[in-house]
């Protein structure tokens, strides 16, 4: 009899422990794979750098780098700042990113736009330059390009007149007048508090709209036009060109 009821507790101590052992087996593999499966991937992102307009006249950095590009590129009264295409503008409260807006830019002049399979649109590899202008209540679009112009010739050693950019006396355009009609086509108004392009300067607020010169564009432009040959150019609303036969 006392055999028996040692083998029962026997038994019943294994079913006891064999229950246990399941139990904290179970417990062990279930919530590592719950809790791997409600986590979240966090992908690092690089962050970008901000090129801050406001600081511009207190950052002895932002200064020094801003001089430097200007002078690079020739352009040391024209344009306030130079922004890379992997950079951020700031100006006032409104930052946006340089490839937001490239990406707006391209999507108007009907360029096809790249996206991943998520919908994320891929960037260009390739780093640009952008000269930034901050449009001023009294500023025009046509002043601010001859500005440029003027600024680019000057660079070259070339010095444009004041009314260079005036039509002749039987009211023609001038050729730099016809460059700067054409200049209108390859640059962008950009309203930056708004974060869309823009169609002209007016109705403007402080610190609200930009004119950007894609620097590589631009120059390959204006470093093929001849200043000597400038009243032979001709304009026809979409295309510039010299006129041989004049």
């Amino acid at each position: 009899m006392n055999k028996i009821v040692v083998i029962i507790t026997i038994c019943v101590i294994f079913a006891v422990l064999a229950v246990a052992g399941l139990f904290l087996l179970q417990k062990k593999v279930t919530v590592p794979v719950e809790k791997k499966m409600s986590e979240k991937v966090h992908v690092p992102i690089k962050s970008q750098s901000v090129i801050d307009y406001n600081k511009l006249e207190q950052d002895k950095e932002i200064q020094k780098l801003t001089k430097e590009l200007k002078i690079k590129y020739g352009v040391e009264k024209s344009v306030d700042i130079i922004v890379k295409s992997d950079e951020s503008l700031k100006i006032g409260d409104s930052i946006v990113p340089m490839q937001e807006i490239l990406d707006k830019i391209r999507i108007k002049s009907g360029d096809i736009v790249e996206k991943d399979i998520e919908g994320v649109i891929l960037q260009d590899d390739k780093i640009r330059a952008f000269g930034i202008y901050v449009v001023k209540p009294e500023d025009n679009i046509w002043n601010i390009h001859f500005k440029f112009l003027k600024d680019y010739f000057d660079h070259k050693g070339i010095a444009l007149a004041s009314l260079a950019d005036e039509p002749d006396k039987k009211g023609f355009s001038s050729g730099i007048g016809k460059i700067l009609k054409f200049s209108e086509k390859i640059v962008t108004i950009y309203n930056i508090k708004e974060r869309k392009i823009a169609v002209d300067l007016n109705l403007i607020y402080p610190l609200s709209k930009v004119v950007i010169y894609n620097m590589d564009r631009i120059f390959a432009f204006l470093d093929r036009i001849d200043y000597n040959n400038a009243n032979r150019i001709q304009f026809d609303g979409e295309t510039l060109w010299i006129d041989i036969d004049q």
